[in-house]
């Protein structure tokens, strides 16, 4: 399948969540304030948020519409999802220089964090950059290992050290290992312990101070991986993480496996932070740049 059709295959059980919600709240009769308020209702509870779903709502009653079909409602939910989305819609550069640029990847365990880092190196690659992985995850031997097995998979050499190690060390030296052989980029994984958020943070910290000693731009980017599965509480994470660890954009796994992808559009609208890309599987080619129309048409249940 094409990378839109798995897109739309992926928001399929969002679609139809929100189908569901709006179903048989417009008859080819005139919007009226109750019928909005219906539809703003069917918004949230499909996962938009309410200012995002707000938003709509008075993008809907700015229009005007004496009759309105679900086929129409459905084209202009679309509309005005594409509008919150589009501003955020960013790829990600590798601007960074002197090399690499070096992009620290965060977000809580579970969240597909280390297979992202992998598609992300796949992505990369595909545009001709070099590419080196830092397992700087140590506190999960999991972590460590799957990011040598991604690392084979898409030819990316890794840099990594003992459990339990010194993750600011293995960003050290990743640092100076990319500068001596010319690599682009750095992907840096890091450990996702919300739970213990005060050591969390006084470990991206000393990575980042050990970055700025090396270059001090570095880290170019801070990533944050969110799972879309989580609903709601990704909305959660993203300010946690923005307040306490410099978030610079996002990226959202696990959208094929979730009713809950509107909190895309709610992140959107709510954070205004940059998107980069969005996963809807688990293949090397999954994780694509966000594209804010077919994202919006997905949503909305239309062709892309």
């Amino acid at each position: 399948m094409s990378w839109l059709e798995r897109l739309t295959g992926g928001f399929k059980k969002t679609a139809d969540r929100l189908g569901e919600n709006i179903s048989g709240l417009v008859k080819e009769q005139a919007l009226d304030t109750a019928t909005l308020d219906d539809i703003e209702e069917a918004l949230i509870a499909s996962d938009l948020g309410p200012e995002a779903s707000k938003r709509i709502r008075e993008g809907i009653a700015a229009r005007r519409y004496e009759q309105l079909d679900e086929r129409g409602l459905r084209t202009i939910l679309a509309e005005e999802i594409e509008k919150i989305l589009a501003p955020v819609a960013k790829p990600l550069e590798i601007w960074g220089f002197p090399r690499p640029h070096v992009i620290l990847v965060i977000g809580v365990n579970g969240s597909g964090k280390t297979t992202t880092i992998g598609k992300l190196g796949h992505l990369l690659k595909e545009q001709d950059y070099g590419v080196l992985l830092a397992a700087g995850d140590t506190f999960r031997a999991a972590a460590i290992e799957q990011l040598k097995i991604w690392g084979d998979r898409i030819n990316a050499p890794v840099i990594s050290g003992k459990e339990g190690g010194d993750a600011a060390g293995i960003v050290f030296d990743g640092v100076k290992q990319a500068t001596a052989t010319g690599i682009d980029a750095l992907i840096v994984d890091t450990a996702g312990r919300l739970q213990n958020k005060a050591h969390l943070m006084e470990e991206l910290s000393k990575v980042r101070r050990v970055l700025g000693r090396l270059n001090p731009e570095a880290p170019h980017d801070v990533i944050l991986v969110l799972d879309a599965t989580t609903g709601q509480n990704a909305l959660n994470q993203i300010e946690v993480f923005a307040r306490d660890a410099g978030v610079t954009g996002l990226v959202m796994t696990k959208l094929d496996g979730t009713a809950r992808g509107g909190v895309l559009v709610a992140a959107a609208e709510k954070f205004g932070m940059p998107i980069h890309a969005i996963g809807v599987g688990e293949g090397v080619d999954d994780l694509r740049p966000f594209d804010p129309r077919a994202v919006a048409r997905a949503i909305a249940g239309l062709p892309a």
